[in-house]
C-alpha cells in the first residue's frame, strides 16, 4: 500500500510524520493509494480541500485539538486499519458571492458556509429557496447552510440540529436571531439552491464564511451541494461518521 503523508505545522504533528514516514514510507499524494493526515479537523478539511481532484481517500489521525473526523494515533499496524477502514463519502457546498465592488467569489465547503455581520449592527437577509423568498427580513448575527458531516460543527454550536450522515437534506441555521424572534432555522433537501441577499449592506456590512475562508463585503450569497464532487474519507470500523453523529446526540 502506497500512502502519502500530511501534516499540520504541530509540533506533535511533524513528530508523527516523521516517525510514521520512517516506518511505512512516503509517496506523493498524486501516487498514493490513501493519504493519511494528522492533526486536527481544521487540518483535515485543508487536506481534503487540496487532494479533491485526486480521487485518494483520506484517513485522519489526531495529531491536534478537534478530531471529530480523525482516528486515534497510534503508529503501530497502520497498514491492516487502512485495509480494513470504513468510508464515508460526502459532497461539498458550492458558494458563490456577489460583492459590493461587483466582483464574485466562488468556494467550496465541506461543513458549512456561513453569514456573518461585520459589524456591530446585526444583519438583515432575505432567505429564498430556489428562486422562492421564504424569510423577507432575518435580523441575526448571521445565518448558515451546513452538510451531515458539518452539522455537528457551528451548527450544532449555534443549536442547530445533527443530521445522520445518509439525510438528504441540509441544515439552515440561524445565530442569535432578533426578528424573527428565536428562529431557529429549516432543513432543506440537499438539491435546494438557498440565496442569501443582504439588506441595507452599507448599514449592515456582512461577511461570507466557507469552511474558514473568509471574503468580505458580500451582497449576495448563494449556495447549493455538488453531488459530482466527492470526498472520500476512512474511519476506523465501529468508529465512522454515522455512528459518531449519533454518539455526539447522546453526551
Amino acid at each position: 500500500m502506497k500512502i502519502a503523508f500530511t501534516a499540520s505545522r504541530a509540533d506533535v504533528a511533524q513528530t508523527a510524520l516523521a516517525v510514521l514516514s520512517a516506518r511505512y514510507g512516503n509517496v506523493p499524494a498524486a501516487q498514493a493509494d490513501v493519504i493519511v493526515a494528522l492533526g486536527g479537523d481544521g487540518f483535515m478539511l485543508q487536506t481534503l480541500h487540496t487532494t479533491q481532484s485526486l480521487g485518494v481517500p483520506v484517513y485522519g489521525m489526531n495529531r491536534g485539538t478537534i478530531g471529530f473526523l480523525m482516528n486515534e494515533y497510534a503508529p503501530d499496524d497502520l497498514v491492516e486499519r487502512l485495509s480494513t477502514a470504513e468510508e464515508a463519502v460526502i459532497n461539498p457546498l458550492v458558494m458563490q458571492a456577489t460583492h459590493a465592488d461587483g466582483g464574485t467569489s466562488k468556494a467550496l465547503a465541506l461543513n458549512e458556509v456561513a453569514l456573518l455581520r461585520e459589524g456591530p449592527q446585526a444583519a438583515k437577509l432575505r432567505i429564498s429557496v430556489d428562486g422562492r423568498v421564504r424569510m423577507e427580513e432575518l435580523v441575526c448575527d448571521g445565518a448558515l447552510v451546513a452538510t451531515p458531516a458539518g452539522s455537528t460543527a457551528y451548527n450544532y454550536s449555534a443549536h442547530g440540529p445533527i443530521l445522520p450522515i445518509g439525510a438528504d437534506v441540509l441544515a439552515l441555521t440561524a445565530m442569535a436571531a432578533f426578528r424573527p424572534r428565536r428562529w431557529r432555522g429549516a432543513l432543506l433537501p440537499n438539491t435546494a439552491t438557498v440565496r442569501f441577499d443582504v439588506l441595507e449592506p452599507e448599514k449592515r456590512p456582512v461577511m461570507a464564511d466557507a469552511d474558514g475562508t473568509s471574503y468580505r463585503d458580500v451582497i449576495a450569497v448563494e449556495i447549493s451541494s455538488d453531488p459530482s464532487i466527492k470526498h472520500r474519507i476512512l474511519f476506523d470500523p465501529g468508529h465512522g461518521l454515522e455512528e459518531r453523529l449519533i454518539s455526539e446526540q447522546f453526551n
